[in-house]
């Protein structure tokens, strides 16, 4: 059933144009990963190299958020084609700037160009998940978001083993170009792709109201708070494993590749068997993936190496389904006018949360130690989803005595 809904949506042109586009853009995304911190080595002051790569891989997404504040009064009633075809075009400039610039950008242009470049970060985001509800209408908006998370996993993969070969070959210069093209690749498409009548046209002002009040609704606030704090408590797993493999398992990159590969192979799987979830209670399964994915990181405080890789590899399974399942979650709730407004509004906010969390990750694993960090960190995302369960409960609770 799954696959012939899946059929359904590739067989229609603008839908499979679209994810073609994201594809492309994924894969040029996931090659940045390597590409912006290796040059960012190679321009980093001298004596100042870790500060300036975290500067670097910052300026690529947490400027975001200064767009989904600044820009939302001006950008909030346009069509979502438009939002993303205006993400594409600064991402491209920007970073085809640093490619032609090449060896002769300076430090602080560098992070000024990644800076400038991730300014509409969040609202192409809402316009392409906007999209998405569109193409794929109410019975197909979770297929079309799971083949779309499908494409990123996958990218998560392939893209640094990419671009470490051309990083290698001609240097991480072109990367960055491969890049700006892919950007350039997803804008025109977007642009091209019509999604139906009240998609294409200018929302009306007065209607389109701000997406941080949007967000306030007790349904959509739950659900943007649980999902800031599942982010965050992943946060500290990105410190956590270099250091758990590095230091308590004494292994090297090779083994820590194993994990993420592991995690990676599960995460895409799980992506794409996601339309298996529809017509389900999908806030059920997303209390449950957060309640799972912390079970499959206890392991990591008493576990041998071989159990470990296997949970994790389970993790990614687990994990896979969330970010689909969240973002049919705010499709269903919001209409088509105020969609983009409100998925602005939630990466902007969410945007923060992982990042936060790596940055607790340091103080806490030198703390506690790598593996009981990673445990530490499972025990509390099972808490988050005990306490989540309550609390839509009695959200549920409160709404039918209303009701009643």
């Amino acid at each position: 059933m799954i696959a012939e809904q899946y059929r359904r949506l590739l067989r229609d042109r603008p839908t499979r144009r679209f994810l073609a586009g994201l594809g492309v853009s994924s894969l040029g995304d996931g090659m940045s990963t390597v590409a912006i911190a290796w040059l960012a080595l190679l321009a980093a002051p001298a004596g100042h190299t870790g500060d300036y790569v975290g500067l670097a891989v910052a300026a690529y997404t947490l400027p975001g958020v200064l767009g989904a504040l600044a820009f939302g009064r001006f950008l909030r009633d346009r069509p979502a084609r438009a939002l993303v075809l205006g993400h594409c075009l600064l991402r491209a400039g920007c970073l085809g700037t640093i490619a032609l610039l090449g060896d002769a950008v300076s430090p602080a242009g560098y992070v000024a160009l990644l800076a400038g470049s991730s300014l509409l970060t969040a609202w192409g985001n809402a316009g392409e998940y906007t999209m998405l509800a569109e193409l794929g209408g109410p019975d197909g908006r979770l297929a079309t978001n799971s083949l779309a998370g499908a494409q990123v996993s996958l990218a998560v993969i392939v893209g640094p083993l990419l671009a470490g070969a051309v990083a290698g070959w001609v240097g991480p210069v072109w990367v960055i170009a491969a890049d700006a093209l892919s950007f350039t690749v997803l804008g025109i498409v977007a642009w091209r792709t019509h999604t139906g009548a009240q998609a294409e046209q200018p929302v009306d002002r007065k209607a389109a109201e701000s997406g941080f009040k949007l967000l306030r609704r007790r349904d959509l606030l739950s659900l943007t708070v649980l999902t800031w704090l599942f982010f965050f408590l992943y946060g500290p797993v990105e410190v956590a494993l270099p250091v758990y493999v590095a230091h308590d398992l004494g292994g090297g990159a090779r083994l820590l590749g194993v994990y993420w590969t592991a995690f990676g192979i599960g995460a895409l799987a799980a992506t794409l068997a996601t339309g298996f979830l529809k017509g389900r209670d999908m806030r059920r399964i997303t209390l449950v993936i957060v309640a799972g994915w912390g079970a499959c990181l206890l392991p990591f405080g008493f576990a041998p190496v071989t159990v470990t890789v296997i949970c994790f590899a389970v993790g990614g399974l687990v994990y896979g389904p969330f970010v689909p399942l969240t973002y049919a979650l705010f499709q269903s709730a919001t209409s088509t006018a105020n969609l983009p407004a409100v998925l602005a509004a939630r990466s902007s906010l969410v945007m923060l949360s992982s990042p936060l969390g790596v940055a607790l990750g340091g103080p806490v694993v030198g703390a506690l130690g790598a593996g009981p960090t990673l445990f530490w960190s499972g025990a509390t995302t099972i808490a988050l989803a005990v306490v989540g369960a309550f609390a839509w409960t009695r959200q549920t609770q409160v709404a039918a005595l209303a009701q009643g």
